[in-house]
């Protein structure tokens, strides 16, 4: 496997100046955390609006924005959600990675292995908590295309309303990836909640 992947993000991250904390550190606006950033600063070498299979829905308590955390069930039918992939090396989502998981990026992160390795079965589980369930959603470039999310599905869990900062935050993101008004980005968030 080569040492890029695609990151897709359904949530937060499709805003770029939201996903630079991961990759450069920082406090994103709205949110009530900072981070620290990837062991290599760097954004992402390519980006692209893609269309996933399944459902983005919102479960639980956010630490960073309050309200409900946006998850997706890749196994739900009848439903699609917007995601943007972001080209980098796979040592970079091991550490966007990390952090999702309330860890420090560190050498040797053991999600580096698995994605090198490839997900069997196009699924790994590396822990019970929020953004510990990574997902192959697909191929481009010749590179996989991975996510993560809840272990638990569509269906499992009570859902719980996004707070207007995330909102806000997938919004923008929605707007910079596909072009959408602000009108039509919270229409579709909010027709997920």
């Amino acid at each position: 496997m080569s040492a890029e992947v695609w990151y897709v993000s359904y949530g937060s991250n499709m805003c770029r100046d939201r996903l630079a904390a991961y990759l450069l550190g920082g406090q994103p606006v709205g949110a009530r955390q900072s981070y620290v950033g990837a062991r290599t600063p760097s954004m992402p070498l390519a980006d692209v609006a893609v269309d996933l299979p399944g459902r983005l829905y919102f479960a639980g308590e956010s630490r960073t924005w309050t309200g409900g955390v946006a998850f997706y069930d890749h196994d739900a039918p009848g439903s699609w959600t917007a995601a943007r992939a972001y080209r980098m090396s796979v040592e970079q989502f091991a550490d966007i990675a990390a952090q999702e998981m309330n860890r420090l990026p560190s050498p040797g992160d053991p999600i580096e292995r698995v994605v090198i390795d490839g997900l069997e079965n196009g699924r790994h589980e590396a822990g019970p908590g929020h953004y510990e369930t990574l997902i192959e959603v697909g191929r481009r470039d010749g590179l996989p295309m991975l996510t993560f999310t809840a272990p638990h599905g569509f269906d499992a869990v009570a859902h719980t309303r996004p707070s207007e900062a995330y909102v806000a935050m997938l919004t923008r993101g929605l707007h910079e990836s596909r072009g959408w008004d602000r009108h039509r980005a919270e229409a579709y968030v909010l027709e997920r909640c």
